[in-house]
């Protein structure tokens, strides 16, 4: 048995460790891992790959990235924008075929998020013999209840917080912080939690920019001069205004700017000086934390024992401490978005956090 893996879409820590796993798990069933570089465009031909081996693996578990590298671009890109779809060619799905064929890959493993999931459904709809593992560091997957990487960029918007804090204190001033986010806030809302944010704004709650003034007005009467704002990329300003930097090529806008623009607007309202920080790309990057190398390295076992028994057209989930698998067609194009009244938020509220409604 030969089986392929490919990440494909955005990197995060966590998918060398995904890795790890199905190498690891193969090994132990004597197959034959193959390695498709640059996601799916790898396998176009003559095919872009390596054998990977147990051996290659040693010392990647603490590896942020991927040593198989990963790209949203090119002949595979599904996701063109908010629930709009475009399938793969069928010219570009014969010829990737066909290596899958030359090759003789009998299952292959697609790490990637909601659009990589989506070609892989379309691809499983085409006769392929594919296993899913769903990898966003968003977390916005409705079908399962947590991704890898998730956890590594909470502690990055932790770490920022940790230092704005300190600098915002020294000048009495308002800092706003920009994060990751597309259409859930579920990195705010974590990271805003647990680094002590005064401010989180997130896409789906609606927020008032007066009533986070008040808010900030009502902190410095008691004494409190500097406050920290967390604002989610995809939150869209009061006036319905989504903040993009331009069209990705091939895919969705770039999210981007909403964080100066929260902050002028602020500094217009309160008089107070403000400073805005945008994390980007620093919550993708770097080594992944215990959970999300534990988390990556369970998903990549469980794909190779989808794989052994012929479960294909599934994706990995995790759910209840456990990780099992669901079909790919009930994971994709479904988000798991914050609810405004949900316990989480409600915590929130009740240690004083503001989320502008």
């Amino acid at each position: 048995m030969k089986i392929g893996i490919l990440n494909s879409g955005g990197d995060c820590p966590g998918l060398n460790a995904v890795i790890h796993g199905v190498v690891g798990a193969a090994d132990q069933l004597g197959w034959e891992v193959i390695g498709f570089r640059d996601g799916f465009e790898g396998l176009l031909p003559p095919g872009n790959f390596t054998v990977l081996r147990p051996k290659d693996t040693i010392g990647i578990l603490k590896m942020g990235g991927t040593i198989l590298g990963s790209t949203n671009k090119g002949h595979f890109a599904a996701k063109v924008g908010k629930g709009d779809i475009a399938e793969v060619p069928n010219e570009i799905v014969a010829r990737a075929k066909q290596t899958m064929d030359d090759l003789g890959v009998g299952a292959l493993v697609i790490v990637g998020g909601d659009g990589s999931l989506t070609t892989g459904l379309q691809l499983y709809r085409e006769g392929w013999p594919v296993i899913g593992v769903p990898k966003t560091i968003d977390n916005d997957l409705s079908a399962t209840a947590f991704t890898f990487g998730f956890d590594s960029a909470v502690s990055t918007v932790v770490d920022a917080l940790d230092r704005l804090h300190t600098t915002g204190e020294s000048h009495k001033r308002v800092m706003v912080l920009e994060v990751m986010g597309r259409h859930a806030g579920w990195i705010a809302l974590w990271g805003g939690i647990a680094g002590g944010a005064n401010v989180v704004l997130i896409p789906e709650m609606p927020f008032s920019l007066e009533k986070v003034r008040d808010f900030i007005n009502h902190r410095d009467a008691q004494g409190y001069h500097s406050t920290l704002v967390v604002v989610a990329e995809g939150a869209r300003m009061p006036d319905g205004d989504l903040v993009t930097l331009d069209s990705n090529e091939g895919g969705e806008f770039r999210l981007g700017g909403i964080g100066d623009r929260v902050a002028a607007k602020l500094q217009e309202l309160t008089g107070k000086e403000t400073r805005a920080c945008t994390l980007g790309h620093l919550q993708r990057g770097g080594a992944p934390t215990a959970l999300d190398r534990i988390l990556g390295m369970r998903f990549g076992v469980m794909a190779v024992k989808l794989a052994e028994a012929g479960s294909f057209g599934r994706m990995v989930s995790y759910q209840s401490y456990h990780v099992d698998s669901v079909p790919i067609e009930d994971a994709v194009n479904q988000l798991r978005l914050v609810e405004p009244q949900s316990e989480l938020v409600l915590a929130a509220k009740a240690v004083g956090i503001c989320l502008g409604d």
